[in-house]
């Protein structure tokens, strides 16, 4: 993707001063100004941005484009097995398992959904949860991050239940590579 004169080449936008400074993790166009990325949202970097919108529709955005970050899942992997029940839009989930010594096993996920706005709530808890070991993933409470970002107020009881689910089932792989790890 070509980057138009003065965009941020390190993931991060200076906007004018009529504007704040805002961490740009995806290619987001914010009321017409373009901020590139290299790599998927960290998430101290989604907290920061989700700070600094403060219009819902912006926040919708942002969610979106979060969600065309993600690797394609490979067809191979939209299985029944990957299916995440409960949610009201088709959700795939693949995990993968990595030993890690004496830390224990590091879970690794890929995703996807029919939904946009769905794409884009995997996204941020890929940004929270893959590459973590489970023990961490265990201990990390993402729905608290779900109320911190003030998302349940902001989507229907149908999408925060699905959230529910997506993070039941990534708590759930991490808890059983964590037991065949003993």
């Amino acid at each position: 993707m070509r980057r138009p004169p003065g965009a941020a080449r390190s993931g991060r936008l200076t906007q004018s001063a009529s504007r704040p400074h805002l961490h740009c993790t995806c290619s987001l166009y914010l009321r017409g100004l373009p901020a590139y990325i290299e790599a998927m949202a960290a998430i101290d970097e989604i907290i920061e941005n989700f700070a600094v919108l403060d219009d819902w529709d912006d926040r919708y955005r942002y969610v979106i484009e979060l969600g065309r970050t993600l690797a394609p899942l490979p067809e191979a992997a939209r299985t029944q097995a990957n299916k995440v029940q409960g949610c009201a839009s088709q959700v795939w989930l693949n995990t993968s398992v990595a030993p890690d010594g004496a830390a224990g096993p590091t879970l690794s996920f890929v995703g996807d959904s029919d939904a946009h706005i769905v794409r884009g709530l995997i996204a941020i808890l890929f940004a929270l949860y893959s590459g973590k070991a489970a023990r961490e993933i265990l201990s990390t409470d993402a729905v608290a991050l779900f109320e911190k970002l003030s998302m349940r107020e902001h989507l229907t009881p149908q999408r925060s239940n699905g959230f529910r689910s997506m993070v039941e089932r990534i708590k759930r792989d991490a808890a059983a590579a964590l037991a065949e790890a003993v």
